[in-house]
């Protein structure tokens, strides 16, 4: 009950202060490309360039062999997009409270909110792959169906599963500055670990469920199903009630060391 009530009293807090967040969310879009001539435009040409490099090096260079009979550029960037905006809004979100001092140090200011404005501004960024996502399927000849409607839901879930995260590592950044180094290095692991570059039916079957304990496998086989697989989440059996059961255990410790460490944060910053 204590925990229900820890995680109702977020909820409120965030529909309380909507407007703030969205007002916050363009400053910071603003503020991490304040300098340079094409601005924003950075936050998109990059991952761009990056998906051209695969797309030449596997589908022109290695000539990869399809995956379930679509080509495997489409297979990798159903993994690639998800992972672009868990990686991003992770790591700016475990730095969002040391880098906001000065607020923190303001008594009417919740910094609970500092976490949630760096993964909205990484969500903006991501809706634009989304689009990116539907185009390079049209220009295969695979036209939209109602399983990409999904997509919200995934969206939606690893939204759930970052906020979690976040939480944890910007609290404890703020008294291990280290935390996030090993957050980065953590993520690389993971990169490799979750099935995006490869497939887990190459992996014995026997050892394919320590994998799928990894949430980025839900939500990264979730964007294969509604691009590809065409198959929806409450046919995945127990998948998607254990993954789940992990966001929201992840969240719940999230906010627990959260709201325990929040009153110390200003004497250390």
């Amino acid at each position: 009950m204590r925990y229900l009530s820890l995680l109702t009293g977020f909820i409120r807090d965030l529909i309380k202060n909507r407007r703030l967040l969205w007002e916050l969310t363009k400053t910071d879009l603003k503020r991490r490309y304040i300098g340079s001539h094409l601005g924003i435009m950075w936050a998109f040409i990059q991952p761009t360039i990056t998906v051209l490099i695969f797309w030449f090096v596997f589908q022109v260079g290695f000539k990869s062999m399809p995956v379930g009979n679509f080509p495997f550029i489409l297979w990798l960037v159903c993994g690639m997009f998800p992972w672009f905006f868990f990686n991003d809004a992770l790591l700016s979100a475990t730095d969002s409270i040391v880098a906001n001092a000065f607020l923190v140090k303001k008594v009417v200011f919740r910094v609970s909110l500092l976490p949630i404005i760096q993964i909205m501004s990484a969500l903006c960024i991501n809706l634009f792959f989304v689009g990116l996502l539907f185009i390079m399927f049209a220009l295969y000849g695979y036209p939209p169906t109602i399983y990409n409607l999904q997509v919200i839901y995934y969206l939606f879930a690893l939204i759930c599963l970052v906020f979690g995260l976040s939480l944890i590592t910007s609290s404890l950044t703020v008294f291990i500055r280290d935390a996030r180094q090993l957050v980065n290095m953590l993520l690389q692991f993971g990169f490799w670990g979750t099935p995006i570059f490869w497939n887990l039916k190459t992996i014995p079957e026997k050892y394919q469920i320590f994998f799928k304990l990894n949430p980025m496998y839900y939500i990264v086989e979730g964007y294969r199903n509604s691009f590809i697989n065409n198959e929806w989440f409450w046919n995945l059996g127990h998948t998607t009630p254990a993954f789940w059961l992990i966001t929201v255990a992840i969240a719940l410790i999230g906010i627990t060391t959260f709201k325990k460490l929040r009153p110390h944060f200003a004497d250390v910053l």
